[in-house]
């Protein structure tokens, strides 16, 4: 049995290409591997602080020093990371929200890139310690970036993944969303396609 860990990040609850691919990649992923088990994290519903000082606090500060507020942010974040530590295949829905990826999406990236948990230092520099792990990554974008300037949303990724040790990341693009109908229809079929080979 793998565990599954889903990150949903759009904004909106309806008319959610982001959200549609999740479902359907729940729905595929279910019929393929039926015991696996799948947790969603939805950071719209339930949205995780951006980082702060208590969360700095919480991370830096020997326990016996730490505020209230320090420990709840750490608590915070020790069962975000712990979700991911635990999974064998992380997927992130994420629309591109002004060339890049929604705050939230961003905000949970800074709860669970965690020295000496998911990442550490080594002499010769850092070292992803999530070797083993598989990532999905579901975007969902206006235009046309792939490959392009604009795309601050892959590279990104692909280096936050690469940084704690995930190597094996797929990308799926529904693109050209808010262009005529067509281009709309086209990218939806098109992520819709390539989310059947990877599910």
């Amino acid at each position: 049995m793998s565990r599954v860990l889903i990150i949903e990040s759009s904004a909106r609850q309806q008319d959610s290409v982001s959200r549609q691919l999740t479902k359907d990649f729940i729905q595929q992923w279910q019929a393929a591997h039926p015991a696996d088990q799948i947790t969603v994290r939805d950071l719209a519903v339930s949205p995780v602080p951006h980082l702060d000082a208590n969360l700095l606090g919480g991370w830096m500060k020997p326990e016996e020093q730490r505020s209230a507020a320090e420990l709840e942010a750490l608590a915070r974040s020790n069962e975000l990371t712990d979700e991911l530590l635990a999974a064998d295949v992380l997927v992130m829905a994420a629309p591109m929200y002004n060339f890049t990826i929604p705050s939230t999406l961003k905000a949970w990236l800074d709860h669970v890139l965690r020295a000496g948990i998911t990442f550490k230092y080594t002499p010769t520099g850092p070292q992803g310690l999530l070797t083993g792990k598989r990532a999905i990554v579901l975007t969902a974008r206006g235009g046309i970036h792939a490959g392009a300037s604009s795309d601050h949303q892959e590279p990104y990724l692909r280096q936050v993944m690469a940084f704690i040790g995930i190597h094996d990341v797929d990308f799926i693009h529904a693109e050209g969303l808010n262009m005529s109908g067509e281009f709309h229809e086209k990218g939806v079929n098109q992520a819709k396609a390539k989310l059947a080979a990877v599910a």
